[in-house]
């Protein structure tokens, strides 16, 4: 099991910006098609929002954050960032990044995942 830790949320206004990272301490990530996903704040499921596979050279968004949201990796330092703009409202929610291990290319089904981390919330709020 790789354990996975996310930061960088915090309280932003609308229209702001955040980046959140996602670090395996100790372990490689470079083998692993990595996704992030949000729930909302005190609820379930987990709503696929970005994808990169292994290399990095490949992505996938969801209509509800595309232009907006931007994921990358460094393989190197072993951490995946989801570059979020122009926040709004409704990105209010706890996000969690997740790694697959059988396929090159990230999935976007969440039940795909073999590993999570514990999330890290984003408050969008005037």
């Amino acid at each position: 099991q790789v354990e996975l830790v996310e930061s960088g949320g915090g309280l932003v206004e609308p229209g702001g910006s955040l980046r959140l990272s996602c670090a395996a301490p100790g372990r490689s990530i470079s083998r692993y098609a990595m996704g992030w996903f949000r729930s909302p704040v005190g609820g379930t499921g987990r709503e696929f929002l970005a994808g990169i596979s292994r290399s990095g050279g490949s992505f996938s968004y969801a209509d509800s954050v595309k232009g907006r949201f931007t994921v990358s990796r460094d393989n190197a330092e072993n951490i995946v960032y989801l570059q979020m703009n122009s926040l709004k409202l409704e990105d209010t929610a706890v996000y969690f990044c997740a790694g697959h291990i059988e396929h090159y290319y990230a999935p976007v089904v969440s039940r795909d995942y073999d590993f999570w981390g514990r999330g890290t919330q984003v408050t969008v709020s005037s």
